[in-house]
């Protein structure tokens, strides 16, 4: 009886403990690597064996510029994702429901664009904005403006794929009832398309948040101030040389905290995910 009810049901419980054990090993580590009080790789292990101690969370601060990085990565993240989110929904309602001159040349552009990766143009950015830095320092090099700038012209082309065919899928007869009552293109966008379209928003949101926080490669060639460094670009100063050992405490605590608002941005979203993944895949 166990044999069988093993061979039915059983291996798959055992494939799900094996699968949660496998995704917290590293969490855990990276815990233990936190209250380690020695505070270096070389004498981390999965479980503390020294004690437990929060002096890295205290060194944090003190060694390092965290608390701004912290700062900077929340607003450049934040406005990013909020701008390229409302900008994508206005060009994805445009190509969804209008029908004008160059529109399909416009959305394959979009398309062919997405397929070579930003870094490719990092010379004529930089060429770019050593011009801008001179003409306008407040949107150029070491500002979180003129990250900003750089980070919606990379989100603008998918966000605006995944929300149109999202809008394919609303009825035009919405469109048809609102114009024949009125309204105007801006109240139909406002008051009848975007609260319908919520998921969608999310999800981009989401996925644009999450990308930006991250982001090393630009980052590290745009920002190279101290005060202005993003998460991403301040951490990886940490590990650098022979600093890689004895920063992994503090390392450990920075990787901590930097997962917090990526967690609160997403519980807070989740309700609409699911429906957002799956919406506009087909149109019906």
């Amino acid at each position: 009886m166990t044999t069988r009810w093993f061979t039915r049901v059983g291996w798959r419980h055992l494939v799900g403990v094996l699968a949660v054990g496998f995704s917290l090993f590293p969490i855990l580590f990276v815990f233990s690597a936190a209250l380690n009080p020695q505070g270096t790789l070389s004498s981390t292990t999965l479980v503390p064996t020294d004690g437990l101690s929060l002096a890295n969370v205290g060194e944090l601060f003190e060694r390092t510029a965290f608390g701004r990085w912290f700062v900077n990565s929340l607003l450049i993240a934040g406005l990013a994702s909020f701008a390229s989110v409302f900008l994508s929904s206005l060009a994805a309602y445009a190509f969804s429901r209008m029908r004008f001159a160059g529109r399909r040349v416009g959305m394959l552009a979009l398309l062919l664009i997405q397929m070579f990766p930003q870094f490719l143009a990092i010379v004529a950015i930089f060429l770019i904005f050593g011009t801008i830095t001179d003409l306008w320092p407040a949107i150029g090099f070491n500002t979180p403006w003129g990250l900003l700038l750089l980070y919606l012209g990379g989100a603008l082309g998918v966000n605006t794929w995944l929300m149109k065919g999202f809008f394919d899928t609303l009825p035009r007869e919405l469109d048809e009832s609102a114009t024949m009552d009125g309204a105007t293109h801006a109240q139909v966008f406002f008051r009848i398309m975007l609260p319908l379209v919520a998921p969608i928003l999310a999800v981009t949101g989401l996925l644009a948040f999450i990308s930006t926080i991250n982001e090393f490669l630009m980052a590290n060639v745009f920002l190279t101030s101290t005060d202005s460094k993003t998460l991403a670009v301040g951490m990886y100063g940490m590990l650098q040389g022979n600093e890689r050992n004895n920063n992994f405490g503090i390392f450990a605590v920075a990787t901590l905290l930097t997962a917090i608002p990526t967690v609160l941005v997403f519980q807070f979203l989740q309700r609409y995910i699911v429906s957002g993944l799956t919406s506009g895949a087909v149109k019906g």
